[in-house]
């Protein structure tokens, strides 16, 4: 297909191309969204989506493993963490994807006044969890943009 870029990450495609291509878009978009979900971007977006979906991967992982270490930390045996911290990110995962739902709006609902998750929410952004996650991305952008 000519003036068309695909970039496949886990269960999610990517695609861009000349919108105008006698309905071949519209047939590979509906081929990829019967084996996950596709959406369309442009074209210059490509190596963002790269980027954003797979660096992104290593970097939801490398949260997992932040949050296996401190289940440690307060605790867990090392398997006991690993599979909690992986069943709530599924599950947050879950959360955003089936309902349709901004991370924000999620966090709103399960912090309450002066409670544990606001109190660790908010050192980590004092410690410049945000912060560095985005300085990564913009990062692995630049080596490939």
């Amino acid at each position: 297909m000519p003036n068309t870029a695909v970039a496949i990450g886990e269960s999610l495609t990517c695609l861009a191309g000349d919108p105008g291509a006698n309905g071949r878009l519209d047939l590979v978009e509906e081929l990829f969204n019967r084996v996950g979900k596709c959406v369309r971007i442009t074209e210059d977006l490509m190596n963002a989506a790269t980027v954003l979906g797979a660096c992104g991967i290593a970097y939801a992982l490398r949260f997992v493993r932040a949050m296996q270490q401190g289940g440690i930390e307060i605790g867990f045996d090392s398997d006991t963490a690993a599979l909690i911290a992986n069943q709530t990110v599924r599950g947050a995962a879950t959360i955003l994807l089936e309902g349709n739902a901004h991370a924000e709006a999620e966090i709103d609902k399960v912090t309450t006044p002066k409670g544990c998750t606001i109190a660790g929410l908010n050192e980590m952004e004092h410690q410049g969890f945000s912060s560095s996650l985005i300085k990564g991305i913009l990062t692995s952008y630049g080596k490939i943009g």
